[in-house]
């Protein structure tokens, strides 16, 4: 079994890693769509209140399906070995049709399980987050 952390992706907001491997398979934490090096979340601008003063749902499901792909490779894997993805939604009503559309373009062929659900809330002001199991060859 071995740990992976990755400065190309965002810091965990806690103690535990970007992935796990055990044996062929690889178990990738809630991944969220901050940027690496930073706690900035793309699309999205808040007032010293946390009210939003800018919201680009969009932006964040590309960031949060790019930092899914940085993590899978440097942890030995890839897109398309992707197994099963568990996707966490603050606002389903609002954001699931946009998230859908986005998932095809970007999953296309690898069709990997998917399981949807909303939540109340993320840590940070993150809308969308994703937890994800893939194999490693």
């Amino acid at each position: 079994m071995s740990t992976i952390l990755t400065d190309k992706a965002a810091k965990p907001l806690g103690l535990y890693p970007h992935s796990k491997k055990v044996g062929n398979l690889l178990f990738l934490s809630g991944i969220g769509p901050r940027k690496a090096g930073s706690d900035q979340i793309p699309g999205l601008s808040l007032d010293k209140y946390g009210n939003y003063l800018a919201f680009d749902f969009e932006e964040q499901v590309r960031s949060v399906f790019d930092n899914v792909k940085t993590v899978l490779e440097e942890s030995g894997s890839s897109w398309n070995q992707l197994v099963d993805v568990t996707v966490y939604l603050v606002n389903m009503k609002r954001d699931f049709h946009t998230y859908n559309k986005l998932y095809a373009e970007y999953f296309g062929d690898a069709m990997p399980c998917r399981t949807t659900v909303e939540v109340s809330s993320l840590p940070s002001s993150i809308s969308i987050e994703l937890k994800c199991i893939a194999t490693i060859e």
